[in-house]
């Protein structure tokens, strides 16, 4: 973290040792392992919930890519269907003139049938 060798360590260990005394110097250094066990601790939540953001973000990005993927599959799918449907309003739509209509059936024809 800090990059300290033994060498350092042992330098700040007698500054502490002269600084503080031999009565303080275990609690001064039971309460440094503590913060430096709740900063351990703090740094690690962090660098998880950065890690839980980021992979949610992948995630997301994956799932609009798929999303448009099945979107344009989707509407190739739907391309005949639309055409023909298309096709059969147009066909539905067309004049009254050109369609032809069936005439009603003569008198004559339904004596001669019956």
């Amino acid at each position: 973290m800090f990059d300290i060798g033994f060498a350092e360590l042992l330098v700040i260990a007698a500054v502490a040792l002269v600084v503080l005394g031999p009565e303080k110097l275990p609690t001064a250094v039971r309460t440094l392992g503590l913060w430096v066990g709740r900063a351990k601790r703090t740094i690690g939540g962090i660098q998880r919930e950065i890690s839980e953001e980021l992979r949610m973000e992948e995630l997301r990005r994956t799932s609009a890519i798929e999303k448009e993927k099945l979107d344009k599959e989707l509407n190739e799918m739907r391309q005949p269907f639309s055409d023909v449907s298309n096709d059969i309003q147009t066909a539905t739509k067309a004049p009254e003139h050109t369609k032809a209509t069936p005439e009603p059936p003569s008198e004559q024809s339904e004596k001669s049938n019956g």
